[in-house]
């Protein structure tokens, strides 16, 4: 089955801090087409998320697939407080790279 990354698909991937115990990631779509690709295939999923980030479900405070805005969003939560030390991104803004080659089954 032929695939595409997640990248040629999104408009927006990124990650920024959601608060000193949180990090929130936000996947956003200009076409509907795109959205409902990357939705209906199950690729991000809570627990395709966990086995990126090596986390438990319950690190996971909140996952939505927003339709009106074609954007799918999640927050995890910090193992260390935003700038305690040994924490290595204060701003979260660099956890998202991980998602960028997810690769997103097409039908030809």
């Amino acid at each position: 089955m032929e695939t595409v990354k997640l990248v040629d698909l999104a408009k927006t991937i990124r990650s920024k801090n959601a608060g000193p115990d949180k990090i929130t990631f936000d996947i956003i779509f200009r076409e509907k087409e795109n959205y409902d690709l990357v939705k209906s295939s199950g690729v991000v999923s809570r627990e395709r998320i966990c086995d990126i980030y090596n986390l438990q479900a319950s690190e996971i405070a909140d996952f939505v697939e927003f339709d009106p805005a074609y954007a799918i969003k999640f927050t995890i939560y910090r193992r260390r407080p935003s700038g305690s030390p040994g924490e290595s991104d204060v701003f979260g803004c660099q956890q998202y790279a991980p998602l960028l080659d997810l690769e997103i089954p097409v039908a030809l």
